[in-house]
């Protein structure tokens, strides 16, 4: 059974030689929708989803990885590595 406050109507007009669903402006700006969205197909049906636009940037990537945390707990296994020979010349 479909949840009320979660299910719309839509209908199905034609777009040129296509067809398209118009989806209400409170939905596209609770969700962020703006120029392009992907549809994912599922078992159930269409998903529709924001597609995200991925600007990557180094000064974006700086910021992020300062934000993490770093994970520390693993760092003695790197010293068994091999590196650590007794015959190795730095």
């Amino acid at each position: 059974m479909h949840d009320p406050l979660r299910t719309r109507d839509a209908k199905i007009v034609p777009i040129g030689n296509s067809k398209g669903v118009r989806i209400p402006k409170t939905l596209l700006q609770k969700y962020g929708l703006k120029n392009s969205l992907l549809i994912e197909e599922t078992d159930n049906g269409l998903l529709l989803r924001n597609k995200e636009e991925s600007k990557l940037s180094w000064e974006d990537t700086f910021k992020a990885m300062a934000d993490e945390k770093e994970q520390w707990d693993d760092f003695d296994t790197t010293l068994l590595d091999g590196i650590e020979d007794e015959n190795f010349e730095y």
